[in-house]
């Protein structure tokens, strides 16, 4: 698979941290998972390093589970017969369009607009433990919220899972990055989130016109023609004067 896929799997990880119920609790989340609570004192709260640390396990956490995915799904299919690959393109497609046209707003489904909370329920000794098993967590289903994002991504691994593990390790890079970045500047990150959030919703629509277009071609099984932009030099030649 060519790079485009990849890098529409990377901004599919950072659309997803920017989900209107992820984003604005994410500066206090990562603060709660360092340790912080509402009876520390100021000489007691979780420092800088703590904060990104424990970011840090917790995107390592979702990191291993969506990358073991992306074995799996080379495992189960990559060596599919060509008629059950053309039907996983088919579905993939078809998938991946779906949650294209939900982003873009033409139809709703509630379970996947609910306002999740983050708030774990194991609590061990190690803070950083703790944030690696809630990493877990969150891979493996925490909120709906993510889903649209992350089901197209899904779509797209099943049509094509000899790339399954790159995407969703792209995936899961996207999706880090911005977590590892709030952890590291959690105190200018809340009102940095605050002043752009009302700006957020126009990302969705945007990103679900590229699922549309990205799950077209997989279900046309045309993908290939992103990877060299020789049908453009086609066109130029057939219209030039």
């Amino acid at each position: 698979m060519d790079a485009v896929p990849i890098l529409v799997a990377f901004f599919a990880g950072i659309v997803s941290f920017l989900s209107p119920c992820i984003l604005p609790i994410i500066p206090g989340f990562l603060a709660y998972l360092a340790g912080e609570s509402s009876s520390n004192t100021a000489a007691n709260k979780p420092t800088r390093m703590a904060i990104f640390l424990s970011s840090l396990f917790f995107v390592i956490g979702f990191s291993i589970v969506f990358s073991i995915l992306g074995v799996l799904l080379n495992s189960v299919l990559a060596h599919a017969a060509y008629a059950l690959q053309t039907w996983l393109a088919w579905i993939g497609g078809a998938v991946v369009i779906f949650f294209g046209l939900y982003l873009m707003g033409f139809f709703r489904v509630p379970f996947m607009e609910s306002d999740h909370k983050l708030s774990p329920a194991f609590n061990f000794k190690s803070r950083y433990l703790t944030s690696l098993l809630f990493g877990f967590a969150f891979a493996a289903g925490w909120t709906p919220c993510v889903g649209p994002v992350l089901g197209g991504i899904l779509g797209l691994a099943a049509s094509a899972p000899g790339a399954a593990f790159y995407l969703l390790l792209a995936y899961s890079i996207g999706l880090g990055i911005p977590f590892l970045i709030v952890g590291l500047f959690v105190a200018q990150s809340s009102a940095f989130i605050n002043r752009f959030l009302t700006k957020i919703q126009y990302i969705g629509p945007i990103f679900g016109v590229i699922l549309v277009v990205l799950g077209i071609l997989v279900f046309t099984q045309d993908l290939p023609l992103i990877a060299n932009f020789g049908f453009l030099n086609d066109l130029i030649l057939k219209y030039k004067f």
